[in-house]
């Protein structure tokens, strides 16, 4: 069918042309005979085409129709949608509902393209929603540029399925195991120490003794005690004698929690003397609430998982290493939340003196468990979000709700405050479904416009996997994660709600 085209509009050829594509030749028809009357409608090729190299035949006949139309009505079969301006660079999550294109995350590019300040990446969502399957797949697909990651604390052992599917044994700590973890271990301080010159010992041994110290002000507040300047003194003093420091920067002698409390409970003259006190019981008077702090570490009901030397190597080369806490969920969260807190000084201590020059991912999962044991593990988190940037560090933190991050402490309190600027240094912000009570929480904290605010309380709970990804103050994409089959079984955190199915042996599935 052959419509006119009206005067002053765009032919289809012109719209191509504007795009880049250049106009079909013209195709000039030859006169007709004058003996013979003009045909209307000739056919150029056969309904199959031309049977040569590059011609198209197609082994049936094509029914089409050519039409000519305006840009009017072109415009209703090719809308010119506009790709995705995130660029093809990295894990591909899944699709761009909006324009249909696929999806890419790669945190680091982005801040060297200039689209956030920093990698971080901050998860929110309601159980069952597909929080857990994005961020695994995430982890999975960028294996493939080389980035490898660490699990700081699997509370639920939610990743163990896709360690034990590439062949890496995860680190289970808990109940029925061996592994002991020290949370004073040199690592690579001790290995590289003698390659080090003596400023450089000096500016890496403060750095670790600084965290030693916060690690274990951070223990003492989470039973209660608020620790003082004279503590955090007395504690540093207490590391450098044990660690074999104060002679001019010998070797290093390993150390662990219980022998600073021995130090602590029966001090040596020399180190009242040299902390200021004015006898020993003075000083045993001032460190007691500390050291019983750090007895109730070694009694109570984490005795014998961080007061010991570690017994364990985690290979640095495999992609994707995991310490699976699954088994401490019968001590209680506060249990939970001090081993938390004991993990993350020792895998920032590990990851941070890696000098291979690779990235690495950081995930830290109900990381509002840390965060409740006081003001110093609220620090210390805020310092290590802080400095993923020159430690090229992806640090991932995934939660419920963000009043998680905003019950960890008082109403106006120091605390709340520093949990609410963490949410300022993760860029990425991945909102999966959510009820429209935290949906308002979200809006609020994140300046959401209406509409991202009703993605994640229409769209987002539709179906499994549907986030919104908001990077830094663009308009949020809404993005549909997608598994293949064998994702789908690694993924599955609901295996354990499914009935087991019956073995030969038992064909009744009877216990």
């Amino acid at each position: 069918m052959n419509r006119e085209i009206a005067d002053g509009e765009r032919s289809a050829a012109d719209l191509l042309h504007t795009f880049g594509i250049p106009r079909p030749p013209r195709q000039v028809t030859p006169a007709p005979a004058p003996e013979q009357p003009r045909r209307i409608n000739r056919q150029v090729a056969p309904r199959r085409g031309h049977a040569k190299v590059g011609h198209g035949w197609c082994p049936v006949p094509a029914p089409l129709t050519v039409y000519q139309a305006s840009t009017h009505e072109i415009g209703g079969l090719f809308p010119l949608l506009a790709a995705s301006p995130i660029p093809a660079v990295g894990a591909r999550i899944g699709y761009d509902a909006h324009s249909g294109g696929a999806f890419y995350c790669h945190p680091v590019e982005w801040v060297l393209r200039s689209m956030c300040t920093n990698p971080n990446i901050v998860c929110f969502g309601e159980p069952g929603k597909g929080k857990s399957s994005t961020i695994v797949a995430f982890l999975l697909r960028m294996m493939v540029f080389g980035v490898r990651s660490l699990i700081s604390g699997d509370v639920k052992g939610e990743y163990t399925p896709l360690l034990r599917a590439l062949g890496v044994t995860p680190i289970m700590l808990g109940r029925g195991s061996r592994a002991r973890l020290n949370a004073l271990d040199l690592g690579p301080l001790e290995s590289r120490w003698d390659s080090w010159t003596v400023d450089r010992q000096r500016d890496e041994l403060d750095g670790v003794l600084g965290r030693w110290v916060q690690l274990l002000v951070a223990l003492a507040e989470a039973q209660g005690y608020t620790a003082t300047v004279t503590d955090e003194a007395v504690l540093s003093t207490v590391l450098r004698q044990l660690i074999g420091v104060a002679d001019g920067y010998t070797r290093l002698r390993p150390i662990t929690i219980p022998d600073v409390q021995r130090e602590l409970a029966d001090p040596d003259p020399a180190l009242w003397t040299q902390t200021r006190f004015a006898d020993r019981r003075h000083f045993l008077d001032h460190l007691r609430s500390i050291t019983d702090a750090l007895t109730n570490l070694i009694s109570g009901p984490l005795a014998g998982l961080f007061d010991a030397p570690t017994n364990f190597t985690l290979d640095w080369d495999a992609p994707v290493q995991s310490l699976d806490l699954s088994r401490l969920r019968t001590r209680g969260d506060q249990a939970i939340a001090v081993a938390l807190t004991c993990l993350g000084s020792w895998s920032s201590l590990m990851t941070d003196l890696q000098e291979d020059g690779d990235i690495r991912i950081v995930v830290r999962d109900e990381l509002w468990r840390q965060m409740r044991l006081g003001l110093r593990a609220v620090q210390a988190v805020d310092g290590e979000l802080r400095l993923s940037r020159a430690e090229r560090k992806i640090q991932v933190l995934v939660s419920h709700k963000p009043s998680d991050f905003l019950s960890v402490g008082a109403v106006g309190s120091q605390e709340v405050s520093i949990a609410k600027d963490l949410l300022s240094l993760c860029s990425t912000r991945i909102l999966f479904g959510q009820s429209t009570r935290v949906a308002d929480q979200l809006a609020d904290i994140l300046a959401l416009s209406e509409k991202e605010q009703e993605a994640t309380t229409g769209w987002a709970n539709e179906r499994q996997g549907r986030a919104l990804w908001k990077v830094e103050n663009r308009t949020g994409y809404k993005v549909q994660t997608v598994r293949s089959t064998i994702e789908r079984k690694l993924f599955d955190t609901n295996a354990q709600l499914r009935p087991t199915p019956p073995t030969e042996h038992d064909p009744a599935g009877g216990f």
